[in-house]
């Protein structure tokens, strides 16, 4: 009787048991579930009070070869390396990876209308104006629109825009790579910290001559 009683209990508590870890195995797909969403809806988020993060360089198109172009209102991947119209100005937008992209030499921003279309704006307010960054495992990037999911910037072997509909993330004609123009450096130089010391307390600064 006492050995019945007794494996009874102990079935009863490794049942008690499997029934906490299966509990906190839910709960802890449902947080992970709840911060992956946190952190995307972060990501999407406009980011009004830290400072713009403002970078020079080109982007090389895989098919064409060339660089993308922003000659004012009309968008192109023909650019040689060193182009002044392939140099472009790139702004994060929020925490994550939503950027602004401006031609330097005509001030354009590139954009993407409801129709699909590559086209150059003045003014780079709207969201068809702003692209998520994706990073992608062959290390090229691609541009997807931030209003129109799913919709990439492409380019032709020619250098001509493709329709944002007749992209997918794993064309080629979608895939960039970051470049610095021909003799440049970062437009954002990392920012350098000085170790202060008791000696450099004593140091002052001198006037100019």
């Amino acid at each position: 009787m006492y050995y019945s009683l007794l494996s009874a209990c102990t079935c009863l508590c490794l049942h008690f048991l499997l029934l906490c870890i299966q509990v906190q195995m839910f709960v802890a797909d449902d947080v992970n579930v709840d911060f992956r969403i946190h952190v995307e809806n972060q990501t999407r988020a406009r980011d009004d009070v830290s400072r713009k993060q403002l970078r020079l360089y080109q982007l090389y198109s895989r098919t064409s070869g060339k660089h993308i172009q922003v000659l004012g209102r009309r968008i192109s991947a023909k650019g040689e390396d060193g182009d002044k119209y392939a140099q472009l100005l790139v702004e994060t937008d929020t925490f994550g990876s939503q950027v602004r992209i401006k031609g330097k030499e005509t001030d354009f921003y590139l954009c993407m209308n409801r129709k699909g279309k590559l086209v150059g704006k003045p003014d780079g307010t709207s969201k068809e104006c702003v692209f998520i960054e994706k990073v992608l495992e062959n290390n090229y990037t691609a541009l997807m629109s931030a209003k129109y999911s799913g919709w990439y910037v492409g380019f032709t072997k020619k250098g001509r825009p493709r329709k944002g509909p007749k992209t997918r993330e794993n064309q080629q004609d979608v895939h960039f790579m970051k470049r610095y123009p021909k003799g440049q450096v970062e437009l954002q130089k990392p920012f350098k910290y000085t170790t202060v010391t008791k000696r450099t307390k004593k140091i002052r600064p001198t006037n100019p001559s």
